[in-house]
């Protein structure tokens, strides 16, 4: 063994108790450090070593280097991208998953399968889905659509008497995806499926909404020759706007549709009674997308995708090798996602549901909601600000009253930074910004903190 690292191996517990220290400390300072730090001028990267000098050395190396240019994503005022943090029993469950590192895809070695499969139900029970939906934690929602998507051009083929998975997508013809705001990971979905982003229909919302609009979704059904998919919102990216889904399903009896619904957050609605009548329907999809490291509060990366076929699923993902499990009643997690490769990505999810049950994801969802109105409200009284939509659940979409101008929003964004992170986006037209609520650790002190930094900087830059 290489000297170095028989030395750390016999050191181990003191590094892993130096490495506790070092997130502790990072972790501690979280609130308080400039949310996205200043850019740092140009560095020419480091050689690679020909010989180590250890574990300690990296981690001193790492905090003089490049801890201090990090963001504090994980932190309370980090509202870009619908980006969660890691609660205390998720960070404990992902050191866990890398002390143990499971390769969790294989009956072989089978504690990992069967820990995920008890998490997945815990998590369908959470939404509020059936038995009937089997699902599988994946890399994130862009993994977890391409999945539901994949499944779904099986079921083309099924009807059409194809196969994709043996004999190509071009064994389909034509294929009409059809949506009304998609996000922009279905149009990537569709590309790496051999689809093609132009097999993307959008479908007419309704007015002044990112809804789809199901009189016109009912007429481009019926302009649709042969089965089509429908790719449905339970809370669009830009305005967290819900489809209506028990209206979408009730189209069923006139048209043939493969429903999928990203919900990637939108999911989460029903943990509150006061909004899960937004996700209703939900289980009427045959495949479901759902991110977990948004507001689950889970590292990064981890998504759960469900379906109703998971038949289908195995059919398209299915791995033969004399070392791996067959398909069978119950398939190997190798058949029934594009990676072979399977960290147990499970066990932080596990960690943080058996830690704070539903109760306790249910008051981060209802506190994340509270702190987003809040904001809107705060925004809203500002006549530096336009609200470019309700705030419907967990994002507030705003621009720069008068004149909406990139540039301004630009250099609006970046003189908050340090106090709160924001994206640009662009709604009906008007560019604008959006500040996403998703982190366990947000307080009404933390909106307050925020407001304050947008209207400051709003006057400075008029």
């Amino acid at each position: 063994m290489d000297r170095t690292l028989a030395a750390d191996l016999a050191r181990l517990p003191d590094l892993l108790d130096a490495t506790r220290r070092a997130a502790a400390e990072a972790l501690a300072t979280l609130g308080e450090r400039a949310v996205v730090p200043p850019a740092p001028k140009p560095q020419d990267p480091e050689p690679l070593p020909e010989h180590g000098l250890g574990t300690e050395s990296a981690l001193a190396a790492f905090r003089g280097r490049w801890e201090q240019r990090l963001s504090a994503s994980a932190g309370p005022r980090y509202l870009g991208f619908v980006t969660g943090g890691a609660t205390p029993a998720a960070l404990a469950g992902d050191w866990l998953t890398a002390a143990h590192d499971q390769n969790s895809n294989s009956s072989m070695d089978g504690a990992g399968q069967d820990l995920e499969r008890e998490t997945v139900g815990w998590l369908r029970e959470l939404f509020g889905l059936s038995d009937a939906h089997t699902g599988t934690f994946v890399s994130g929602a862009t993994m977890s659509n391409t999945t539901g998507l994949a499944i779904a051009r099986e079921w083309l083929g099924e009807r059409l008497g194809v196969s994709p998975a043996e004999d190509g997508a071009a064994a389909l013809g034509p294929v009409r995806v059809l949506s009304g705001a998609p996000h922009s990971s279905i149009a990537k979905a569709l590309s790496f499926l051999g689809l093609g982003r132009s097999s993307l229909v959008r479908v007419p919302t309704l007015p002044g909404r990112e809804a789809v609009d199901p009189a016109a979704l009912d007429r481009a059904l019926a302009d649709t020759p042969g089965p089509a998919v429908v790719v449905a919102n339970a809370g669009t990216v830009n305005t967290v706007d819900f489809d209506d889904l028990p209206a979408i399903a009730a189209l069923r009896p006139r048209h043939d549709f493969w429903l999928h619904t990203d919900a990637a957050f939108g999911a989460f609605a029903a943990l509150s009674p006061d909004h899960a009548h937004l996700a209703e329907g939900l289980d009427a999809s045959d495949s479901v997308c759902v991110d977990l490291h948004k507001w689950l509060n889970v590292p990064y990366d981890s998504a759960v995708q469900f379906t109703r076929r998971r038949d289908l699923q195995a059919r398209v993902f299915q791995n033969a090798a004399a070392y791996l499990g067959p398909l069978g009643e119950h398939p190997d997690l190798v058949h029934l996602t594009p990676e072979n490769s399977h960290r147990l990505r499970a066990l932080a999810a596990w960690f943080t549901l058996r830690a704070y049950g539903r109760q306790g994801h249910r008051e981060i969802v209802e506190r994340n909601i509270a702190g987003a109105r809040a904001l809107g409200a705060a925004l809203e009284e500002d006549p530096a600000f336009t609200l470019l939509a309700p705030v419907r659940l967990n994002v507030v979409c705003f621009t720069l009253a008068g004149d909406p101008d990139p540039a301004r929003l630009t250099a609006l964004r970046e003189a908050v930074s340090a106090e709160v992170f924001v994206t640009p986006t662009v709604h009906e037209g008007t560019a604008g910004l959006r500040a996403a609520f998703s982190n366990w650790r947000t307080t009404q002190a933390d909106v307050g903190r925020a407001a304050r930094a947008l209207r400051t900087a709003a006057r400075e830059i008029a």
